[in-house]
């Protein structure tokens, strides 16, 4: 893994925490998009070289929509950036880790990504991000 790529924090109201993001990093979100298959709606901000993406469901029974009735707003999860997502994947499933997804699939952000079960990763959901080429 390369870096940390960004934090997702799930939010109950896109507008109202767009407006709330902007002003604490002084800087209007760089993206806006859906993510149809994920039932999310998605804002991304750049401060410097870290990245904050916003995620607030549009599926009421989607892992958004779920994750903020269990747990309320806050910190989603934490997406590392790898240059071979499959390779990664291959390597954390060999070291004892549970994926969520068995293949890449295609994310917000031009990324194709895939998820490490927070029960193998000390309660953290981990995302791992390739930028689509």
């Amino acid at each position: 893994m390369k870096k940390i790529e960004h934090l997702g924090i799930a939010v109950k109201n896109m507008e109202d925490s767009n407006v709330l993001f902007e002003k604490l990093l002084g800087v209007a979100p760089y993206k806006q998009e859906e993510v149809a298959s994920e039932g999310v709606n998605t804002s991304f901000f750049q401060n410097g070289p870290n990245k904050i993406e916003l995620l607030a469901s549009t599926d009421p029974t989607g892992p958004i929509a779920k994750f903020l009735e269990k747990k309320g707003e806050g910190i989603h999860h934490v997406a590392f950036e790898v240059d071979d997502i499959v390779a990664e994947m291959a390597r954390l499933k060999s070291e004892g880790f549970t994926l969520l997804n068995e293949k890449p699939k295609k994310g917000a952000d031009n990324k194709w990504v895939a998820f490490v079960h927070p029960k193998t990763a000390n309660g953290v959901l981990v995302e791992l991000c390739q930028e689509i080429r």
